[in-house]
């Protein structure tokens, strides 16, 4: 949780960024980014074999698993996973794969048992994966080792009552890989918020195509002038880098709106503010990239994480889930869709998320025409940048063909705890003339 002197320093960083002429002294200019990270088959396979199989990656919220003996599949990262509410108490995930003949040990989407019972041969599991019951023992060798056929596992940890899975045995734990988001975090509840929606959509062009439009606020006085625009002083933003390719936005509302008011008054009676989230998250939008695929507007009212899950080269899944607090008898908390009877789930994206991927389709058929030959990206767009150091980082130089690499140009003194504009700010208010 962030401390006041912390909390006095990001304001004053933020009134600084509004004043600046140029990028701070120092900020490295910014190489162009290949074009065909975007449309490259070869990157895109890299991207899955070294990032989404060795990054922690939203899976779920404990409601969906509420009970011992309750399990949920999940597959959005490719291979098939179950993720189990043990007998025990201990949520694990695990490959859901018989260890027979590969059937699946669950096929619906959510259940609650005492065992998983593959169907094809009724091979018999317990909630820890450890292999109980095959029918017809005596077919088998004398030595045939039960104790080695289990499940196998796929790491799982939580934070708060938010599920994670991470492919590689060897991640470093989640609590790690968060870094100082943890303690950032700690104010927003995320051991008491429930699961109020969660929806998904597919979108027509690669994941970073639509991730990215949540990145930067370059484009928020172009693309949302009814509706992002009136609440966030894009001039006022202030963008931060963290370890492990994490990175967050703090932006504050135009002078002439009071963002607390109208958070306020646009809630329902019931919606529970959670009255531990400090003066930044009430009065500005404080939002948060989690590397790789997640990004969230963090506030007094919800966590919304927006997260992106490449499904091909060129298409994306796009999931809007809504956490907030129990909102009892009232309509449950959906910021980020609205009913629509002509959809297939009944729901449609809000303005404000198709407004953000009305142009994915088109940008994605642009990018692959012979025009399209590389990215420039400004001082207001450097999460972009620094998010695709972090996929390179991730992925190995080595691995990565040189015509598809970007440069490694913001460096340590540029990712927290580090924070060089304190530095110039300080020397420019020196600078100022003074009254009198």
């Amino acid at each position: 949780m962030m401390d006041q002197s912390e909390v006095a320093q990001l304001k004053a960083l933020m009134e600084w960024e509004a004043t600046r002429t140029a990028p701070p002294e120092g900020f490295p200019r910014l190489p162009d980014m290949p074009a065909a990270r975007y449309t490259s088959a070869e990157y895109f396979a890299l991207e899955q074999t070294h990032v989404f199989r060795k990054s922690w990656l939203f899976a779920g919220h404990m409601d969906e698993i509420p009970e011992p003996g309750c399990y949920m599949r999940w597959h959005n990262a490719g291979d098939p996973i179950v993720i189990v509410h043990g007998m025990d108490g201990v949520v694990r995930a695990f490959y859901n794969t018989c260890r027979h003949r590969g059937a699946p040990v669950v096929t619906e989407d959510r259940g609650k048992a005492s065992r998983l019972m593959c169907g094809y041969h009724n091979w018999t599991y317990k909630t820890d994966g450890s292999l109980v019951g095959v029918p017809e023992r005596r077919d088998f060798p004398a030595d045939f080792d039960m104790s080695c056929r289990g499940l196998l596992p796929v790491r799982c940890e939580l934070f708060g009552k938010v599920i994670f899975v991470n492919f590689d045995a060897d991640a470093m734990p989640l609590i790690d890989w968060l870094g100082p988001l943890a303690r950032e975090w700690e104010e927003f509840a995320f051991d008491r918020i429930r699961l109020a929606a969660r929806h998904s959509f597919d979108l027509n062009c690669n994941w970073k195509v639509a991730m990215e439009a949540n990145m930067e606020v370059y484009h928020v006085p172009f693309i949302h002038p009814a509706t992002v625009a009136p609440l966030v002083d894009s001039a006022r933003n202030l963008n931060t880098m963290y370890p492990n390719g994490h990175a967050r936005m703090l932006a504050p509302a135009p002078r002439t709106t009071n963002r607390e008011h109208v958070r306020a008054i646009d809630s329902p009676a019931g919606w529970q503010q959670i009255d531990s989230v400090g003066e930044l998250g009430r009065t500005c939008t404080q939002s948060y990239t989690l590397f790789p695929n997640w990004v969230s507007p963090l506030s007094n009212f919800f966590v919304p994480p927006l997260v992106f899950w490449p499904t091909s080269l060129t298409t994306t899944r796009l999931e809007l889930v809504t956490m907030a607090l129990d909102w009892g008898d009232a309509p449950a908390p959906d910021l980020w869709t609205v009913p629509d009877d002509r959809q297939p789930n009944g729901r449609q994206m809000s303005p404000i998320i198709l407004e953000d991927t009305q142009f994915g389709e088109a940008i994605q058929h642009s990018m692959q025409s012979a025009a399209f030959r590389s990215v420039p990206l400004s001082y207001q767009e450097a999460r972009i940048y620094a998010f695709h150091q972090s996929l390179d980082a991730m992925i190995g130089e080595g691995n990565i063909p040189s015509e598809l690499r970007v440069e490694q140009v913001i460096g340590e003194a540029w990712v927290w705890p580090s924070e060089p504009r304190l530095a110039q700010m300080e020397r420019d208010r020196a600078a100022a003339p003074h009254p009198g």
